[in-house]
Order: structure tokens, then C-alpha cells, then sequence
């Protein structure tokens, strides 16, 4: 997977050129830390794949709920109770309206990690016996493969997986052979965090749903970069994760069809998620309630109301071309240095670029290109099996998002330059 092999993508001008009547440089100065140096570098930063960085409006939404309207959510008459509640379950409503579906089939939680874990243990768990099956792919991340290694231990189920192109696009052939009847669920992501491979999902959870399978949607690198229409997927299930999309981190939610959450049984007991305790019995709320136990992070998530308020005013088409174009930029001046060798080459992929430099480790290269500002990831990205499957034991990895710039490419791509000559 030489960069010699890699095929350039062939963004269309708008892609190239952004969308038309946005200023990204004001949209840039929106961000308070970009403006930060680092090592006496200005920050290059390139790890938005990891976390996203928060617009000033969402930190002020933040800031102004714990300086004016700080209360407990769904427990008070008072004046501050009642603006707390109606702050929560208002960005409820709007991370529904981002995600296409209704407010009552979105369950609010810490993360993408949380939601796969209430799927595992309040819909699988219950249900697997021994002879069924969890399928899985290659490109997983470790969210998507441990909770259900955990259930099918406890169950008797065993895990399938299914392979990859060597391009780093799922084999869909493969995938649907292996649909086979004792599967019972599937996890899919909706992009690959390593490979930036975006897996045509909507095709793949019809051809689930007519087996009778289910399936499970890992949409946290999807839902910061590109629309999502949850309804329009046709998935059982789908999560994403707050902090990845301009919100504070400890925010996330889970979408399931109406069916599952009501005849899942909660995943933790305590307060809110009941109509009616008794010792001889308790009698629990209405979803998605039922599965909101507990005082949530209010203060988070009325931040990641403002965050999506953000993402849909500059429109998820706009963010998507943005970032195509970042993409083909950075790929292209990628591919002239000698020995660097890129990772996933599907034709439909995210701004994710996971690379190496031959005899280079990738902790080396990443610690001396954050002495000259640029942020990369390195390591094995929470995938160990797709790393495995690459022959690598670690890559650096890239991560653009729509506020970075062309000339932040241009200034990776150089410290990328001289970091290499300093190893060679």
C-alpha cells in the first residue's frame, strides 16, 4: 500500500473550491485554541478523528448554563429547574432534527462507547444463547468488538468477522456471505477511523434487515463530517459521540427503532428512569427515558445543542466539500515524499490519513512533528485487528476537519518534509 499506489481522489471544483459564501477563515477564527501555539509553533492541528475542537458559542453555551441556569434536569418547580430541563431536553431535540429522527428514540449518554454498551448488554445480552453469531468487520473500532466479545463470553455466541479489499473498503461480497442465519446482529461503522473508508451503509442494513439480522451503526466519525439521515440508513441502531461534532466531551447519543427501547430492559437503575418505586417492585419510565438514569451532563449538552446549531448553520453539505477538498490537497503533496506509505485507498473516504515512513516508528515521528506545532495521532487507533490486518504494528494518523486550512496542509506537509530528513 505504497503511496504510489494510492488512487487520488478527484474532488469536483466546488469540493475544490469549498461552498460558495462561506468565509472559512472567519469560520476558523471561531475556534479559540487554533489560535494557540505549541512548542513556539503555531498549532497545526490534526487529530480531529481523536476529538474535535469547540467553537467559542459552544463554550459560551457552556459556561452560561453553570453561571445562570444551573439546576438538575426533570426534579424541580423552580424557575431554574425549569429552564435546566427545558435547555437538555431542547438539544435532544435538536441533535434529533441533525440526525433525522424523533426526540423520544434518541437516548442521551456519554458517548458512542456508552450507547454500543446499553445495546450489548439491554438488547443482545438478553437474547444471544449459544449458536448465534455477532458479526463484525475488520475496521471496527474497539467500542464496536468488545462489548460484544464480552456478551457472546456470556452467551455462548461467537464472533464473526468480515474481511476487507485491499484498497481498505469492505468486501461486500464477503460481508453479505457471511450474513449467514445464526447471525443475529451486526456492527458496522459508518467510517473507518483509520482508513477513512465511508461503507455504504444504507445498502448494507437492507440487506441485514431482510435476513432478520440486526444491526448496529457506529456513526462517531460520520455524524461531525457529512450528513447523516439515521431513517434514511434503515439501521436498528445508531450512536454517535458529542465531543467529536463540536460538543464537550461526556456527550453522545443512541438512536434506536421505537420497537427495541421499548422492550429492552434498562441498562442502569436509579433516579429518573422510573415512573413508580416500590420494594415490592418499580415500575420504569418511558423510553428514552428509562434508559436515562441518573443526574446526565446538562451543562454538556446544552454545549452540544450550540454545536449542532453551529454544524447546521454552516450545513453538513458545506462541511462535507470542505473537507474533500482539504483531503485531495493533502493527499496530493503526501504522495511526492519517498517512503511514505498511505493507508486506505477506498474511492468514497473521510479526511482520515493514516500513513508511515518506512524505518520510521510512528511515536518518533509524531513527537518530533508536535516540536514544529503539527498534531498527529500515532499509535493503533483503538483497532488493533485492522492494524494487524495493514502488517503494521502503529501508523501516524491525520485527521482534517473544516476548520483547517490549505496552508495548514501545506505547512504538515513540511514539517513532514524536515522531520524525515532529521530521521534519515
Amino acid at each position: 500500500m505504497h503511496g504510489q499506489e494510492y488512487s487520488l481522489p478527484n474532488p469536483s471544483l466546488q469540493a475544490r473550491e469549498g461552498a460558495k459564501g462561506i468565509d472559512w477563515a472567519a469560520v476558523r477564527a471561531d475556534f479559540p485554541l487554533l489560535r494557540r501555539e505549541v512548542h513556539g509553533k503555531p498549532l497545526v492541528y490534526l487529530d480531529s478523528a481523536n476529538t474535535g475542537q469547540k467553537p467559542a458559542c459552544v463554550i459560551e453555551a457552556t459556561d452560561d448554563f453553570y453561571r445562570r441556569h444551573n439546576a438538575n434536569v426533570s426534579r424541580a418547580v423552580h424557575a431554574l429547574g425549569s429552564e435546566a430541563t427545558e435547555a437538555y431536553e431542547g438539544a435532544r431535540g435538536k441533535l434529533a432534527r441533525f440526525l433525522g429522527v424523533r426526540g423520544d428514540d434518541l437516548v442521551l449518554c456519554s458517548g458512542t462507547t456508552f450507547a454500543l454498551n446499553l445495546v450489548a448488554y439491554s438488547w443482545a445480552l438478553p437474547r444471544l444463547q449459544a449458536g448465534d453469531a455477532i458479526l463484525l468487520t475488520r475496521m471496527e473500532h474497539h467500542a464496536n468488538i468488545v462489548p460484544w466479545q464480552l456478551v457472546a463470553q456470556r452467551t455462548g455466541a461467537t464472533i464473526k468477522v468480515a474481511e476487507l479489499l485491499p484498497d481498505g473498503s469492505l468486501d461486500l461480497d464477503g460481508l453479505y456471505a457471511a450474513m449467514t442465519p445464526e447471525v443475529k446482529l451486526l456492527g458496522i461503522a459508518h467510517v473507518s477511523n483509520v482508513l477513512g473508508t465511508v461503507n455504504p451503509v444504507a445498502t448494507i442494513c437492507r440487506e441485514a434487515r431482510r435476513r432478520g439480522i440486526v444491526s448496529v451503526v457506529d456513526g462517531s466519525q460520520a455524524a461531525p463530517h457529512m450528513p447523516v439521515d439515521i431513517a434514511a440508513i434503515g439501521c436498528d441502531f445508531y450512536a454517535v459521540t458529542g465531543h467529536k461534532m463540536c460538543g464537550p466531551t461526556g456527550t453522545g447519543a443512541l438512536w434506536a427503532r421505537r420497537e427495541h427501547l421499548e422492550a429492552m430492559p434498562p441498562f442502569l437503575g436509579g433516579g429518573e428512569m422510573i415512573k413508580e418505586v416500590r420494594f415490592d417492585g418499580t415500575v420504569f419510565n418511558d423510553p428514552p427515558h428509562k434508559f436515562e438514569a441518573g443526574t446526565p451532563n446538562i451543562a454538556g449538552f446544552v454545549g452540544l445543542g450550540a454545536g449542532v446549531d453551529y454544524l447546521s448553520a454552516l450545513g453538513m453539505e458545506a462541511i462535507a466539500a470542505r473537507e474533500r477538498a482539504l483531503l485531495a490537497h493533502a493527499t496530493e503533496e503526501l504522495l511526492k515524499i519517498d517512503g511514505l506509505r498511505l493507508y486506505g485507498r477506498a474511492k468514497d473516504k473521510a479526511a482520515v490519513i493514516s500513513f508511515a515512513i518506512d524505518g520510521t516508528h510512528s511515536h518518533d515521528l509524531a513527537t518530533l512533528l508536535d516540536l514544529e506545532g503539527v498534531a498527529v495521532r500515532s499509535g493503533q487507533h483503538c483497532a488493533h485487528p485492522l492494524l494487524q490486518w495493514l502488517g503494521v504494528g502503529t501508523t501516524c494518523r491525520a485527521s482534517l476537519a473544516f476548520y483547517n486550512t490549505h496552508e495548514e496542509v501545506d505547512a504538515f506537509v513540511a514539517a513532514l518534509r524536515k522531520v524525515k530528513r532529521l530521521l534519515a
